[in-house]
This record gives structure tokens, C-alpha cells and sequence, in this order.
């Protein structure tokens, strides 16, 4: 089984991080939510608190097959501050596994240059965020092994080119034809 695991940080974006984790999980992805914050409990930036699967430093990275950021401020910005996050981001893309982000999250990539030359997009304003970036303006873009999505309303967008990503075309089609969008 092909494995996720989605970063929660305080004020993420509740309709990325849940939306995304729920289409995931219906392509039969094993996703494991995983808090950057010490605690289990994350605070959504519209104040929705989440119960996260595990806890950063509890957890095993070594199998897991994307990795996903959640926008919503000032989620990414703390994303962005947990340098653990950051250094098993560079791993990930360094062993040629995918890494995903949405929304704000493109700057969390963006900053450590692994956007650098490479097609993206983000929510409008933290374009210059994505340092040496191509920004595409797109709904999502795919470059290699790293996929960004523009803002909430394209969480099905984004989630199930993951899907498409990780399972395959079909089992994108299936799912998104289980969820009414074809």
C-alpha cells in the first residue's frame, strides 16, 4: 500500500489538510497526519482543532511515499519555522520520492530552493516566496516529483492528482467518479 503522511502545524488550512487526507484515504492511500506542534491536538486557521494520527518525532519517514503541506496561515509559515520538517523535505526530494503542497505551503519548499527552475503555483501573493520558481498560475502543477496546488477551492484538484500521482490515472477517475466530479 502506498503511503502519506500530511504535516499539521496551527492555522493550517482545514479544507486542505482534511479534504486532501479524506480523497487520499478513499483511493485507499494510507495517510498518517502527523503534528509538528508536540501535541496531537492542531488548531485549524479557522479554529477547527484536529486530532492528528502522530506526532513528528514519533514517527518512522523511511516508507513513506509523499509528502503533503496544507496551506492556511499562519500554518504554513509554522511549517516553515519546524526545521525536522524541512531537512526530511530535502531527504524526500534528494531520494527522488514526491513531495506535495498547497496554497501558502509552496513557500515552505520554495525557500530551501527545491522550487528553483521548476514549474509551481501558490496562492496569489506568495509567489515571490517560491524562490526561482516558474509560477504557473495553474490550478495544480506537476513538475517532476513535486505537485503544488493553487488555494482551497482546488483541494479536489489537487488531491486527486495525487492520487493520479501516487495510484494512477484509473484509480484518480474512480475516486473522483465516487465523488460526483465526473
Amino acid at each position: 500500500m502506498k503511503k502519506a503522511a500530511l504535516f499539521l502545524a496551527n492555522g493550517f488550512e482545514e479544507i486542505e489538510a482534511l479534504g486532501t487526507t479524506d480523497i487520499l484515504r478513499r483511493a485507499e492511500i494510507s495517510v498518517t497526519t502527523v503534528s509538528v506542534t508536540g501535541d496531537l491536538k492542531v488548531i485549524g486557521a479557522h479554529q477547527i482543532p484536529v486530532i492528528a494520527d502522530a506526532l513528528f518525532e514519533e514517527t518512522d519517514f523511511s516508507n513513506i511515499d509523499v509528502l503533503i503541506l496544507p496551506g492556511g496561515m499562519p500554518g504554513a509559515s509554522n511549517l516553515n519555522a519546524h526545521d525536522g520538517l524541512k531537512k526530511l523535505l530535502l531527504k524526500q526530494v534528494a531520494e527522488g520520492k514526491q513531495i506535495a503542497a498547497i496554497c501558502a505551503a509552496p513557500l515552505v519548499p520554495g525557500g530551501l530552493e527545491l522550487l528553483k527552475g521548476k514549474n509551481a503555483t501558490c496562492y496569489p501573493g506568495f509567489e515571490t516566496q517560491l524562490l526561482g520558481a516558474n509560477i504557473t498560475g495553474e490550478k495544480v502543477t506537476v513538475d517532476g516529483t513535486i505537485t503544488t496546488g493553487k488555494g482551497p477551492g482546488l483541494v479536489f484538484d489537487f488531491a486527486l492528482q495525487l492520487v493520479e500521482n501516487i495510484a494512477g490515472k484509473g484509480v484518480r477517475d474512480k475516486v473522483a467518479q465516487g465523488l460526483l466530479l465526473l
